[in-house]
């Protein structure tokens, strides 16, 4: 089979130069463009340099339409109204489209299961094998101890990051929920200020810190009376994201239209 074809949406940008430099590592892939905002700076410009690799003869452009038709892929970390546009270009060229970007609203979500069902779509709020497993760790602790112990998510990311809690800590939060069979939308708290109360039996709570460089730290901490079990990843790199969402890609290509998750990409 011939090398994948993809392209990195926002090339420009601190995760888009890890992507690019991830797919040029990487086997049976190759660069075949890259996209920016229309205005911005890095229109035109070789991707290849932008990411520090030297002329790769592959430029960026604002007009995502005439890429999006000759490519196999497209690996897109942005932001939910710029994935969401993509996700239908992706079903118009039927390719394959991976997402880490975070945030989605309901609508959002709805689109992008209408685009999956012409466009591969693999989406993760961390592409990040270690991640990855501590998720399923999650789930499977949370099933295995009953209310007594409190669950509570605390992430830390540097401070240029805008959404919170970070996509990985919802997916946590998502998994513990599954775990105890509850509904992670009505037990979950957000924040805590003030005179609250008491802790009520069952909820999940998170915490959200943010400051510095920090690329991404995640711990679940499952607490009771006299003992604490705490599962925790910290990320040093953004290049582990960069090349699981590669692999993501290569894993997609020629899978059926659909929503997958890295769970699915790894095996878990």
């Amino acid at each position: 089979m011939s090398e994948m074809k993809l392209a990195v949406m926002g090339a420009a940008g601190r995760m888009g130069r890890e992507l690019v430099r991830a797919v040029h590592d990487m086997d049976g892939c190759v660069v075949a463009g890259g996209t920016e905002t229309p205005g911005s700076d890095a229109v035109g410009s070789d991707l290849g340099e932008l990411a520090g690799l030297g002329p790769l003869g592959v430029t960026v452009t604002d007009e995502p339409l005439e890429l999006f038709a000759r490519i196999d892929g497209i690996l897109d970390f942005t932001a939910p109204a710029a994935s969401v546009a993509f996700a239908d270009l992706a079903a118009q060229a039927r390719i394959v489209h991976v997402t880490g970007s975070t945030g989605f609203s309901a609508e959002d979500e709805t689109r992008i299961k209408a685009a999956a069902r012409h466009a591969t779509i693999i989406k993760a709020g961390n592409m990040s094998l270690g991640v990855n497993l501590l998720v399923e760790l999650t789930r499977k602790v949370a099933a295995a101890l009953d209310e007594d112990f409190d669950i509570e998510v605390l992430e830390m990311h540097h401070r240029h990051k805008v959404d919170a809690p970070s996509g990985t800590a919802l997916m946590l939060g998502q998994a513990a929920a599954e775990g105890r069979d509850i509904d992670l939308e009505s037990r979950s708290v957000r924040c805590r200020d003030g005179h609250t109360g008491a802790r009520n039996r069952g909820d999940i709570g998170f915490a959200t810190l943010r400051g510095g460089s920090v690329v991404g730290e995640h711990s679940v901490i499952f607490a009771a009376d006299g003992e604490r079990l705490e599962l925790t990843h910290k990320a040093a790199d953004r290049g582990i994201f960069a090349r699981g969402g590669v692999k993501a890609a290569l894993w997609g290509r020629g899978r059926p239209p659909g929503v997958y998750s890295m769970v699915d990409v790894l095996g878990l």
